[in-house]
């Protein structure tokens, strides 16, 4: 990160100086309404975080006191800029390290201890709409990436985050600065550019799903819908579940059950999703005769494709092509 704007982010905020002052607690007023003065915990309000009409804003987080449990009804993403921040999610410590990123859904509880002066964190604070931007550029053409925006949007008290660890990856890094810088000083601080920036920050992240940690209720059906999903993007063309059964070492009917039960799809499903967005993709963006594209996502028969793809689409796959040339808006 330049060094200007880390040295603009490390400069004591007026909320600090009064904790170094002698505070010994975090100030709810500035974060709640209609608190609780005596609970443990509380919601951190997003009409108290959000100018009116704004979807996003960033602020550096506050160092030198514990910050008591809390949720917020908001999504809250977390990027370390500099040191490491330690949140207590549940009953699981989760140290977010330096060009690290943390996720967390609307209403997961989380508590965070005390940061020091050289542990720089940028609080990201952001609408469910915010992602819709993202969720169009990188959910409708990949699975794995729509299970990710998903989990963000969603509007339920289950208490989930994502976890990347992407420190090394150099395109996340200058797309999460020029976020930060944009929020923070003000300048091209346009709505739209930020959305489509974390549209591509997405899609990269997408792309280091090994690098993700994430916590949902159950956590081994987590890790089988994250493994099947993660097997269909790479796999799509030859992809069965017999082969994924083998590679989890487990049963078909056990497995086929845990996909239902977590994506709510079954396998079959999911691999068609991804087979015909990709389908999608070729017929808008090349020149392949509509039978190669057949071929080169995975199906084997002809006229069991048409019939899907014009179950899914409403039209030949010609049609969708011809269309989609003469208007550009018919990408689903």
């Amino acid at each position: 990160m330049r060094k200007e704007l880390l040295d603009q982010l490390r400069k004591i905020t007026d909320e600090e100086q009064k904790i170094l002052d002698g505070e010994n607690q975090v100030d709810r007023e500035l974060y709640a309404s209609g608190y609780v003065l005596k609970s443990s915990q509380f919601t951190v309000d997003s009409a108290k975080m959000l100018e009116e009409g704004k979807l996003i804003t960033a602020r550096t987080h506050t160092r030198f006191v514990r910050f008591p449990q809390h949720r917020h009804n908001y999504i809250e993403a977390l990027y370390v800029c500099e040191g490491s921040l330690t949140n207590i999610i549940g009953e699981q410590e989760v140290v977010v390290k330096k060009g690290e990123l943390l996720f967390l859904n609307q209403f997961t509880w989380h508590e965070i201890l005390p940061a020091q002066e050289n542990d720089i964190a940028i609080n990201f604070i952001m609408l469910p709409e915010f992602f819709d931007v993202a969720y169009t550029m990188t959910g409708k053409n990949n699975v794995l990436a729509d299970f990710l925006v998903n989990i963000l949007r969603r509007d339920e008290q289950r208490g989930e985050y994502l976890y990347f660890k992407v420190s090394d990856n150099l395109q996340i890094q200058n797309l999460l600065e020029n976020m930060i810088y944009s929020l923070v000083t003000g300048e091209n601080n346009d709505s739209r550019i930020n959305q489509t920036t974390m549209g591509l920050i997405f899609m990269y992240l997408v792309d280091s799903i090994q690098s993700v940690q994430t916590c949902r209720p159950d956590q081994y059906e987590n890790m089988i819908s994250m493994t099947t999903l993660n097997y269909i993007e790479q796999k799509y063309r030859s992809a069965t579940l017999t082969e994924l059964g083998a590679e989890l070492r487990l049963p078909i009917h056990t497995l086929s059950r845990l996909i239902k039960k977590s994506t709510g799809h079954n396998f079959k499903e999911l691999l068609q999703r991804k087979r015909l967005s990709k389908s999608v993709q070729l017929l808008c963006d090349t020149d392949l005769p509509v039978s190669d594209i057949i071929a080169s996502v995975g199906y084997e028969n002809n006229s069991y494709f048409h019939r899907v793809f014009k179950e899914r689409y409403g039209m030949t796959p010609h049609a969708f092509r011809v269309k989609n040339r003469e208007t550009g808006q018919v990408r689903i």
